[in-house]
């Protein structure tokens, strides 16, 4: 039975990938993508309440592997989703009635969303470290069809930069791998143990210490690349922006989470035997990506520019946490993982709703939302409130947790730090999303005013709902699979 949800949780949303070429019209590819990504998130759930028992999940040698790390992170990925299904069926229904999408388009849109959820999902399922490489690259290749879709020149030139970079962070993320592999070479272990999470994490205190200082700076480089990392964030600002909304959704929310749980497992692993250096390599990444981030949303005119920005700032407060460590750094760090995925999730599928009307990503261009569009209008007004780290909403409890935890260290100067650039990004952040709430609307600037579908309102009510019950109260199942993780991450 267990077995048989693992295999759920990919395989649900896999087989959205043949109804695009069974004749479907748009409407059944959005309701396909739902349908497997609510099922997907149904199993593993499930999974993840089996998973307090404290007994993971190993089969075939350990290239499938669950436990209580994975199973967090499999949730997360499987509600971003749910959540751009919903999306996706407001977003195809609308661009076929309107012509913008060919019927090969749209097919395209649902078989690449349904390979890239399935491999994401699988990824984090996976105890081999030389699977876990191949199934993100192969993400790569079906999530640069998405950001490709719309064909324009900038969206072009958007996928090839995307591939190209993340492509080549990867392979330096495989280099990495093999030095992990070389630092076991001495253990009397297969060759598949020697690339398997139990087996070197019960090897752990025999691994060659400089083989594998060496591979955690490479993996950091190559997953960090997939995560958005300054330096290697370059590729980012461009694919969010240029993506059908519901795959920046996905990217944002889904992808860079999938990336930053690669570099949590060999984190735990370095620092079982190296101590704090992984934390340390670990600040120096985040607080550098948290400064690119704020520093580039100041004045950034482009709102969908604007949220993957927000991305590099929020991927580098979680490394922050897990820099800091200890207890309250990495609950923080994963509480902000599902949080900043549920917030974004938002933001991007409210930017789908004001392209929509408005045929624009300018902020300038758009004014007025809250009167013309008040569904819209609320949901960008409250999600960028969330994403900021207002309270009550999740993000406020997870930020502030990563603060804590920068002030029970020795350099408390790092907490003061990390203020100082989180209100930096707080005022940046708002200053253009207030302006496009409350700006006064501009006739000529508007296509659509049509009102707001209740499908495409369904995931952004959901989500802003999600993150205000994550601000006042997180339910004991959530909270004791995060402990759980915890353990596992030194």
């Amino acid at each position: 039975m267990t077995l048989t949800l693992l295999i759920l949780t990919w395989a649900l949303p896999l087989a959205g990938a043949i109804v695009p070429w069974l004749g479907a019209r748009a409407r059944v590819i959005g309701i396909a993508a739902t349908a497997g990504g609510a099922g997907s998130l149904a199993a593993a759930v499930t999974l993840a309440v089996r998973m307090l028992s404290g007994h993971p999940i190993e089969r075939l040698d350990g290239f499938v592997y669950l436990d209580s790390l994975s199973a967090f992170f499999v949730v997360t990925v499987a509600l971003v989703v749910t959540l751009a299904g919903l999306g996706s069926y407001s977003y195809l229904r609308a661009e076929e009635e309107r012509g913008e999408l060919s019927p090969l388009q749209v097919r395209l849109y649902g078989t690449s969303f349904a390979l890239f959820a399935a491999l994401m999902i699988a990824a984090l399922e996976t105890g081999n470290l030389g699977l876990l490489w191949v199934l993100i690259e192969a993400s790569t290749l079906a999530s640069a069809v998405l950001v490709a879709l719309e064909a324009r020149a900038s969206s072009l030139e958007a996928a090839w930069k995307y591939i190209i970079i993340s492509s080549f962070g990867v392979t330096i993320a495989l280099v990495g791998t093999l030095f992990v592999y070389y630092s076991a070479a001495s253990l009397r272990m297969s060759p598949d143990q020697r690339l398997t999470w139990p087996s070197l994490f019960a090897h752990a205190g025999a691994l060659q210490a400089p083989s594998l200082r060496f591979a955690f700076l490479l993996v950091l480089v190559g997953y960090g690349t997939k995560v958005g990392l300054a330096p290697m964030h370059t590729w980012l600002p461009d694919a969010h922006s240029e993506a059908p909304s519901p795959a920046s959704a996905m990217l944002s929310a889904a992808l860079l989470n999938t990336g930053m749980y690669a570099i949590i497992r060999f984190q735990a692993l370095t620092a079982a035997v190296l101590g704090r250096y992984a934390n340390d390599v670990l600040l120096v990444f985040g607080f550098a990506s948290i400064l690119v981030g704020a520093l580039f949303m100041i004045g950034c005119g482009n709102f969908k520019r604007l949220f993957a920005y927000s991305s590099i700032e929020h991927m580098g407060v979680i490394a922050v946490g897990l820099g800091f460590g200890g207890a309250l750094g990495i609950y923080g760090a994963l509480l902000q993982v599902l949080t900043h995925a549920i917030g974004k999730s938002v933001l991007f599928l409210t930017s789908g709703e004001v392209v929509l009307r408005y045929r624009t990503r300018t902020a300038s261009e758009v004014r007025g939302l809250l009167s013309l569009t008040p569904v819209v209008g609320l949901a960008l007004l409250l999600g960028s409130l969330a994403i900021l780290g207002s309270p009550p909403f999740g993000v406020f409890l997870s930020e502030f947790t990563i603060v804590r935890a920068s002030f029970t260290g020795p350099a408390s100067w790092l907490g003061f730090l990390l203020l100082a650039l989180l209100v930096t990004a707080f005022i940046a952040f708002a200053r253009t999303t207030t302006g496009m709430v409350f700006g006064r609307p501009s006739g000529e600037a508007v296509i659509e005013r049509a009102a707001t579908s209740r499908v495409a309102a369904a995931p952004l009510l959901a989500g802003l709902g999600l993150l205000l019950v994550l601000g006042i109260w997180i339910p004991a199942g959530l909270n004791d699979l995060i402990m759980h993780s915890i353990r596992l991450i030194p």
